[in-house]
């Protein structure tokens, strides 16, 4: 039997709600193609709701305390094992394209970065980076960038594409001081669609399929999307799409965060201090001020819900090109996306450590057409970091004693009901004052944080929108300590058992 190609497909911090199947605000015509020709995962998590950690765990099948990539501006070790390395001896062919986030904009003699200035620019060594490296993470062919939207960071091999295609200018479409725009946090993206790396990213994933099916060999393809993660920018018609006043905008609830740990209370004031959280100098994400007028947000979500249905198109013509290529019925695809977003979302907005549900929950589709169901939803518990492991599972191939990550295979099959209990969730952000863990489970969900005695306690089931914090009421005292113990355990059977004990001494 021909083993089954994989093709995950991700976007880069999008809402679990922004498919159009299951909101109608939003149009996403190919992604909802995914939910009816496959099946929706509704409770599927991020191990970590930040880019390099949870990349690092797609890749590994390992939680980011165990693979080393804990919070942004770090790396994940170039020689920790990979699912790619797994996946090539099995005679597959490996690529990425798009966003990796392996590793940190800046570099070090210590910490060498390829993903930092000046080399993320320097376009020549990005020519031939294919030729003289055998593998980048598993992947054996990569074709990088590393800006979100209009950012300064743009160069590697987009940069080299949009000259290929004849845009000479390209650098007239980004920030200073690569470019000569200005920063703004939402704008109307003057570039042409068909330079967008939406347009790169869906032409050379194809083509690299293409070339893989002509050469008959299976492919592990990961085909990294951008969007939509701010700053707010598209290009039209996306940009006037959704008219700002006719969404749903998420709101606070009054009081909501009296009962929650201090930071999310001071998130609510003009001018909030954050420094007794900031240990190591650099950006902390989330600890400022989140008050905005209703009319910013608005246009704001309006915009990000363009960003959602371009992206969306262009998924589309990958799904088309599978088809053309006559290999959709042998190819698994997983959409799925690095981690949640906040915008209004309990008075919040984009990412820190406030691990609601709009945060860690993520939306995950599976489609392997006649394997896995069509058109159902199950509520089974799921994490990114089960990727790695379920992947090597539908293709044979022995599962690492490294990988912590669960198999969730006889799940997406539908032979079993669930593969896990719980879900356990990272935030690692400062070595010592931002470290906490999320524990959640079938019904409830609860935080702990590192050196502190306050936390967090919701029951899902009863409060779905996470408004009424338990952590501190008397009549919960037994289920907090009950969780607690559960939550322990899980933290000591993710232990990562990478030697087997092959003797008695």
């Amino acid at each position: 039997m021909k083993k089954p190609n994989i093709l995950l497909i991700t976007s880069d911090q999008q809402h679990w709600n922004t498919i159009g199947a299951f909101n109608s605000e939003i149009k996403t015509p190919n992604l909802d193609r995914l939910v009816k020709e496959g099946t929706t995962f509704s409770r599927a998590y991020c191990p970590n709701p930040t880019c390099t950690p949870t990349r690092g765990s797609i890749i590994t099948g390992m939680y980011p305390s165990q693979h080393g990539g804990w919070t942004l501006g770090t790396k994940v070790p170039e020689d920790i094992h990979t699912v790619g390395e797994d996946f090539i001896n099995a005679g597959y062919k490996t690529a990425l394209v798009g966003k990796a986030h392996f590793q940190p904009l800046a570099s070090t003699d210590e910490y060498p970065s390829l993903e930092a200035y000046p080399i993320l620019q320097d376009l020549e060594f990005w020519k031939t980076f294919n030729d003289k490296t055998e593998t980048w993470y598993g992947f054996q062919h990569c074709e990088l960038t590393r800006n979100h939207t209009d950012e300064a960071h743009v160069g590697q091999h987009y940069a080299l594409w949009l000259e290929e295609k004849g845009c000479d200018n390209w650098k007239d479409y980004y920030r200073k001081p690569t470019g000569t725009l200005e920063h703004l946090p939402s704008r109307k993206w003057e570039i042409p669609e068909e330079f967008h790396y939406d347009a790169w990213i869906s032409e050379r994933t194809n083509s690299l399929m293409e070339e893989y099916v002509e050469s008959d060999k299976p492919f592990f393809m990961w085909s990294s999307f951008f969007d939509p993660h701010p700053d707010y920018v598209v290009p039209e018609p996306y940009y006037s799409m959704y008219d700002p006043d006719k969404l749903t905008l998420p709101t606070i609830t009054e009081g909501e965060h009296d009962k929650n740990p201090p930071h999310f209370a001071l998130t609510q004031q003009d001018n909030p201090d954050f420094s007794c959280y900031n240990e190591t100098g650099h950006a902390i994400h989330g600890m400022h001020t989140h008050l905005s007028e209703e009319k910013v947000l608005r246009k704001h979500l309006s915009i990000y819900y363009g960003m959602v249905t371009m992206m969306d198109k262009y998924i589309g013509k990958i799904l088309d090109k599978l088809d053309d290529l006559g290999i959709a019925d042998n190819t698994i695809v997983v959409f799925s996306t690095d981690h949640g977003h906040l915008i209004g979302h309990h008075g919040l907005k984009a990412k820190g450590p406030f691990l609601y549900e709009d945060m860690i929950k993520v939306p995950y589709l599976v489609r392997y057409p006649d394997k896995v169901a069509a058109g159902k939803t199950s509520d089974s518990l799921q994490s990114l970091v089960d990727l790695a492991p379920t992947f090597l599972s539908f293709i044979g191939q022995k599962i690492p004693n490294c990988m912590t990550g669960k198999d969730q295979k006889e799940v997406w099959l539908g032979n079993k009901d669930k593969a896990r209990n719980h879900i356990i969730c990272e935030h690692h952000h400062e070595p010592t004052t931002i470290n906490l863990r999320t524990y959640v489970d079938e019904r409830y969900k609860l935080t702990v944080y590192y050196n502190h005695i306050y936390g967090e306690l919701f029951d899902l089931q009863e409060d779905p929108k996470e408004i009424n914090n338990l952590w501190d009421n008397p009549e919960f005292k037994d289920l907090k300590m009950e969780l607690m113990l559960k939550y322990i355990s899980a933290e000591l059977g993710k232990e990562p058992m990478w030697m087997p004990r092959v003797y008695g001494a």
